[in-house]
């Protein structure tokens, strides 16, 4: 079974759509919409500010999202992709979004609509990250406009969650 736990009296909000994990944790503040995936060993901490996670996205195998107490809250949106083990802290991600491998966003990041952040990069605080640009490195930098087959599979990513999911 999830562990999920309410702190201080607030608890999770879970559309009856979402999978969750066995192993994974939500605690606290913690709003998620529609058709949402939350896989295995993730852990979205809302126990020192609120996260909100929108319709159809996915938080893969070991993601981490928390925030910053009495600053930070952390957004995500529509269709947002956030890969394996990546940090997602204190931050707004807008929609169709995606957060690669190992990549973390600090507090205050904005990540606007339709960007990539690669593998493994960090996008530090109060980074505003451009919609419709590839972000990779350390610290992460403006790379390239995304391709016509990039922004498709943006579309199409939160979708194939949506059918894993219905494996489980």
């Amino acid at each position: 079974m999830p562990i999920i736990l309410p702190v201080k009296d607030i608890h999770p909000q879970i559309d009856n759509s979402v999978f969750i994990a066995d192993n994974a944790t939500i605690v606290g503040d913690v709003i998620v919409g529609k058709h949402c995936s939350i896989w295995f060993n993730a852990v979205v901490r809302g126990d020192v500010n609120y996260i909100r996670i929108g319709n159809y996205t996915n938080i893969q195998d070991g993601v981490v999202i928390h925030c910053t107490y009495q600053k930070n809250g952390t957004d995500i949106g529509n269709f947002v992709n956030i890969g394996h083990h990546a940090i997602v802290h204190g931050c707004m991600v807008r929609d169709y979004v995606l957060i690669g491998m190992g990549a973390i966003v600090m507090d205050r990041a904005i990540i606007e609509s339709n960007v990539i952040i690669a593998a493994g990069a960090v996008v530090l605080e109060d980074t505003i990250c451009e919609a419709g640009y590839l972000y990779a490195g350390v610290p992460a930098k403006k790379i390239k406009p995304l391709t016509e087959e990039q922004l498709a599979m943006l579309q199409q990513l939160p979708h194939n969650y949506v059918l894993y999911s219905s494996w489980f």
